[in-house]
């Protein structure tokens, strides 16, 4: 693939993954385990912003991250899956600047070492890399560390952070139901786990009550001071401006870089975040974070590349890696957003994995997306059939076919798009595995 790195450290976890079981196996005794043997690095750790969620995690991340460094702080970042290279799980505060992802001779050996601390003891390749985390950002100096919760919250490997400070949750929906149960209130109280007895907590907006009474119930059980988005803090646009407020008054900032307006709340959630950790930051940082942001991966448009060159003259090529009902519906509204603003057709390119809810992230398409394009998760063992989900699709009420690939799709389009009508607009999504093969195919891969 293009803009994939041969590395070193890309090797030495390949050999991982031949000896340890893929996926994830909740609990905390294995990973416990290690970081004593590495001489526990989690408990030697700058301040941590810990952030769970089942959508919106990875935007008020980067959000955070933004603020910070705008203030001029040196932020470690922690988040997976990666999209392309391992590396960008990594990526390493800087003082006074923006964070690097982590160098390719840092990480293979950080890898090694965990390797050989783990002895061969049964253990799985994520609560490896979970402990490369931990031991690189207590070997580096940083100002603050944000660590993204992989699955869940209270068994996830992260969850060893013992005094956050600020734990964020975001907005909870129906996802990974076979780890973490088919109710919201059940996946509230999972992700709910990760708040510490009197440590701050921050809760996004929610859209189900029943998932924002859990949260607020467990904070409040747990003596944890908490804010709620919608009662505490909140977020609105007015005139072209994000004004944001909470307790200790309003802020008139820029809109966020990241597009959709479900990222105005995200924002929120990120301001009051670093409030709650104690970390000044002057509104000019708040400005310069919303307006300089990044996220690849999610509503990133596809900037020009090898597979822009195969879609429609003037098309527009969006990608993002949202999978379940809940992104679903904030990614659709979005792409009607667009259409309010300057219409174009709009065709779904879509890979899914089988853990997924296909017909509930297709429904809030219907009405909007003209056709879908099914496609496979390269090189997944878990990827759903083309022709299954374009099943899925259609049970939706979209109209669906399945090809063999995201390039074969493209041209697709381009063959029935007439060279005089409205360039499209084109959403390749579904999956975060098929947006990292797009990015690398396209040449464009996160930096």
């Amino acid at each position: 693939m293009t803009g994939v790195v041969a590395s070193e450290a890309a090797a030495e976890i390949e050999k991982l993954l031949g000896l340890h079981p893929k996926g994830f196996d909740l609990s905390l005794d294995r990973i416990t385990r290690l970081l004593s043997a590495l001489g526990n690095p989690h408990l030697k750790l700058p301040p941590v912003v810990h952030v769970a969620g089942t959508n919106g995690k990875g935007s008020v991340t980067a959000f955070c991250r933004s603020i910070l460094e705008a203030e001029g702080l040196s932020v470690h970042v922690h988040t997976s899956p990666h999209l392309v290279n391992w590396h960008e799980r990594y990526r390493l505060g800087v003082k006074g600047g923006r964070g690097r992802f982590v160098e390719d001779a840092v990480l293979a050996d950080a890898v090694r070492r965990v390797a050989e601390a783990n002895g061969g003891e049964k253990i799985t390749v994520f609560e490896i890399l979970t402990a490369v985390t931990f031991l690189l950002f207590s070997e580096h100096p940083a100002d603050v560390a944000i660590i993204e919760v992989g699955l869940g919250g209270r068994f996830d490997a992260t969850n060893v952070i013992q005094h956050p400070a600020v734990s964020v949750i975001m907005p909870i929906s129906l996802d990974h139901q076979a780890y973490l149960g088919d109710r919201v209130e059940l996946i509230a109280a999972e992700k709910a786990g990760i708040m510490k007895r009197g440590a701050p907590v921050v809760i996004g907006f929610q859209s189900e009550e029943a998932a924002r009474d859990v949260l607020i119930e467990t904070a409040e059980r747990l003596g944890c001071p908490y804010a709620v988005y919608g009662q505490d803090f909140m977020a609105h646009e007015e005139y072209g401006r994000l004004v944001y407020q909470d307790e200790f008054g309003l802020a008139d900032l820029p809109l966020p870089r990241l597009p959709g307006r479900h990222q105005y709340a995200n924002a929120a959630a990120a301001i009051r975040a670093v409030k709650a950790a104690g970390l000044a930051v002057s509104e000019h940082a708040m400005e310069i974070g919303l307006a300089r942001v990044e996220w690849p991966g999610r509503l990133q448009r596809l900037p020009d590349g090898a597979l822009l060159r195969l879609a429609p003259r003037g098309s527009e090529i969006w990608v993002d890696g949202g999978h379940n009902p809940g992104a679903g519906q904030v990614i659709s509204e979005t792409m009607a957003n667009f259409e309010e603003r300057e219409a174009r057709p709009l065709f779904l390119v879509t890979g899914m994995i089988n853990t997924k809810d296909p017909v509930g992230y297709f429904e809030p398409f219907g009405g909007l997306a003209e056709r879908v394009f099914t496609v496979p998760i390269r090189g997944s063992d878990a990827g759903l059939d083309p022709v299954s989900l374009a099943d899925d699709a259609a049970r939706a009420g979209l109209d669906a076919a399945p090809l063999s690939t995201v390039a074969e799709a493209l041209a697709e389009i381009a063959r029935i798009t007439a060279e005089d009508s409205v360039p499209p607009r084109i959403l390749i999504g579904g999956s975060l595995y098929l947006v990292g093969d797009v990015l690398a195919d396209n040449g464009t891969p996160p930096a």
